[in-house]
């Protein structure tokens, strides 16, 4: 989630450029990855069908996949390029990979146990629109598990940019109880959010950019300058960066926030624009019926 209105379209031109050498640039989103996983052994899950919402390369289908042989996970993303890699990842019988917008989800309602997000949902400025597809496609109870990054993510390089221009350069994030909030507005059961501050280490602030770039995170902005940053410019943000040098190094600040949240269970009102409203499977009434 984030404040910075984007175009939805860059990103995944980018991401889709950015494919090929995506896993040499992307150390933090593997490590981020990583944590997330971990996360999920909390939960004692049996699930029979789960979602990566926004794979990348299918790194963490594959985890998921290995954690969970019972079940069918199924891969999505918006960038073509990055599901080709998540296809040759993943053995041959696996879900198929599906190439579609996180905010339009082609999958019937109530399909997923869990749904496994691990920074994808920074990308979307219309929260309200992702949390109600995720929503809707979750079984009663199902799980929704996920990253995002906070407001003071690379805080460093937004400063040293701000020095050039008043345009933006770095996205400005959600932080994590705006996200809790919207999680809750939507019909979401109690959010469980915390945070984590991780600082990458660079020899230069040039490396950062480009590794930037090398994952497709360039700046996606709707207002962003157009055309090429000049060398007078870049010149002055690597100096604006200069205070922030310790010990020879540059550091890159990156605060990562976690959410967990389960679905409403049958028949839970849902608060929505129109009022509260309680979905049910015509299944559910049966078997009260029944009893």
């Amino acid at each position: 989630m984030t404040l910075t209105d984007l175009d939805r379209g860059r990103v995944a031109r980018a991401f889709d450029r950015a494919a090929t050498g995506y896993d040499e640039h992307a150390a933090l989103q593997v490590e981020v990855e990583r944590r997330l996983l971990e996360r999920v052994e909390y939960f004692e899950l049996e699930p029979s069908r789960v979602l990566d919402l926004g794979c990348g390369t299918g790194r963490g289908s594959l985890a998921l996949e290995t954690m969970f042989p019972q079940a069918q996970v199924i891969s999505l993303d918006r960038s073509p390029n990055m599901l080709r890699l998540t296809g040759a990842r993943r053995s041959a019988d696996s879900a198929p990979q599906i190439c579609a917008d996180m905010h339009k989800l082609p999958f019937a309602s109530r399909r997923f146990d869990l749904v496994f997000s691990s920074l994808a949902v920074q990308w979307s400025s219309d929260e309200p629109r992702l949390f109600n597809e995720v929503l809707r496609v979750l079984r009663p109870g199902g799980l929704f598990l996920f990253t995002s990054f906070g407001p003071d993510t690379l805080h460093e390089l937004r400063t040293a940019w701000a020095v050039v221009d008043e345009r933006p350069h770095v996205h400005d994030f959600v932080d994590l109880r705006d996200l809790g909030d919207a999680l809750v507005k939507v019909g979401f059961m109690d959010p469980v959010m915390d945070r984590e501050l991780l600082t990458l280490q660079y020899a230069d602030v040039m490396t950062l950019m480009r590794d930037l770039k090398g994952i497709g995170a360039g700046n996606a902005a709707k207002e962003r300058a157009n055309g090429l940053t000049g060398k007078a410019q870049l010149r002055r943000v690597l100096e604006a960066y200069e205070p922030f040098r310790h010990e020879g190094r540059y550091p890159a600040s990156y605060e990562v926030v976690y959410g967990a949240t389960f679905g409403p269970p049958e028949g839970q009102p849902v608060r929505t624009g129109e009022g509260e409203m309680a979905t049910f499977s015509v299944e559910s009434l049966r078997r009260q019926r029944r009893r």
